[in-house]
């Protein structure tokens, strides 16, 4: 079923994850080319390019949209590039599908590609004393594992989770895992490797955080027209929400440094994680107990029980007996990450919501092979970025 605001999935391709150290303009080249062959149109009839922005990768990476287009051919179309921190794929993919619902195109490339270096993400060099990315370095020590730990803590205290449930979320993600061949690491493990490895940031071992890496990802999106003029059983964005949060924000949220001190302001009904999902299944006309399938954006493992009840999976505290259930896992009733989650590729920062749309589209067309997840006809995909970014994309199937 359509509907008024949906548009068309084409075709979707990837570049495997790893730590190849490449360009990021070689990874981007191969989904794109893998996208349009899925599509069965040809690179002269895209209409735009919308690239996702990669920080770390010189002055093509700010240009991410003109230099894939070059990379690929300069054809004539129309260029545009997104930057939204870890939900830069799913601004780029708000931005065909605003274009195409505008009737500006009628296919649209999207891609989103990056090269990382070893190690954790770090700000951009030099003295940068009013961004607050640079002072969370220079004035805590915090790199992003060290505030991942932070939030296990608090879901230990609120929730009373533990290291074992923890342990748990990536026994499951390494399973699908293992099955995925895009994924980086494709080795399933037991609970007692996962709470064997080193300790990385308390709670937090090796295998609970997941790595950076190189990878890309490409989704061709078109109108509904275009969809019938090629008969394409397609499936469908039925919407997609990029909301920014609201005063007053209790928690902190790297890269800032404290709360805010609205005191007067009244507290609305959901957190922002929450409203990003909510407000994308209300544009959609579903709710949660449609869902069929989920990927959502599981830095840490104890990240990836807090979405479980921000997305309405199940009420606050209940995320941990949803997991031993085995509703989230591979043949259970709501699969969450069967593509193996980031605990399974790592990030590629703009790619990576990109590729969560690519995991729904395979699912829902029954192209998943070994990890399919069996009649699944709508999916939810979240992420979350720092800056106040966020983004969840719904996708759904007659």
């Amino acid at each position: 079923m359509s509907l008024p605001d949906s548009v068309a999935v084409l075709g979707v391709g990837m570049h495997p994850w790893g730590a190849e150290g490449r360009s990021f303009l070689e990874y981007a080249s191969v989904a794109a080319r893998a996208a349009l062959a899925d599509a069965g149109v040809g690179w002269r009839e895209v209409q735009l390019v919308v690239g996702g922005e990669t920080i770390r990768n010189g002055y093509p990476g700010f240009v991410a949209g003109a230099a894939l287009s070059q990379a690929l051919g300069w054809q004539g179309a129309p260029v545009a590039s997104c930057y939204a921190a870890c939900a830069t794929g799913a601004q780029a993919l708000a931005t065909a599908r605003a274009h195409i619902l505008a009737g500006l195109a009628d296919v649209v490339l999207v891609v989103g590609a990056d090269t990382t270096a070893k190690g954790f993400f770090a700000p951009v060099g030099g003295d940068r004393p009013d961004d607050p990315d640079w002072l969370r370095f220079r004035l805590l020590g915090a790199t992003n594992p060290a505030y991942f730990g932070l939030y296990a803590r608090r879901r230990m205290a609120l929730r009373g989770s533990t290291e074992a449930d923890f342990a748990a979320v990536k026994v499951k993600n390494a399973r699908a895992g293992s099955l995925n061949t895009y994924a980086r690491f494709r080795t399933a493990v037991d609970a007692e490797t996962v709470l064997n490895s080193p300790m990385v940031s308390d709670p937090l071992r090796l295998l609970q955080i997941c790595a950076t890496s190189d990878g890309a990802a490409a989704v061709v999106l078109a109108s509904e027209e275009f969809a019938r003029r090629m008969n394409k059983d397609a499936v469908r964005v039925r919407a997609i929400s990029t909301l920014t949060p609201e005063y007053p924000r209790t928690i902190p949220d790297f890269p800032y440094l404290a709360s805010d001190s609205a005191a007067l302001t009244v507290p609305g009904g959901r957190t922002f994680r929450e409203s990003l999902a909510h407000t994308a299944y209300e544009a959609a006309g579903v709710g949660p107990e449609d869902v069929d399938v989920a990927e959502v954006y599981d830095l840490t493992t104890a990240m990836e029980l807090d979405w479980y009840e921000e997305i309405g999976l199940c009420a606050a505290g209940e995320a941990e007996k949803l997991l031993h259930d085995g509703v989230t896992a591979l043949g259970g009733r709501v699969p969450v990450n069967p593509s193996g989650g980031l605990s399974s590729f790592g990030e590629a920062v703009p790619a990576q919501a990109i590729a969560q749309v690519c995991e729904l589209t395979w699912q829902l067309r029954g192209d998943a092979g070994a990890r399919q997840v069996q009649g699944a006809r709508v999916g939810v995909a979240v992420n979350q970025g720092l800056f106040g970014h966020g983004a969840a994309v719904v996708v759904g199937r007659a």
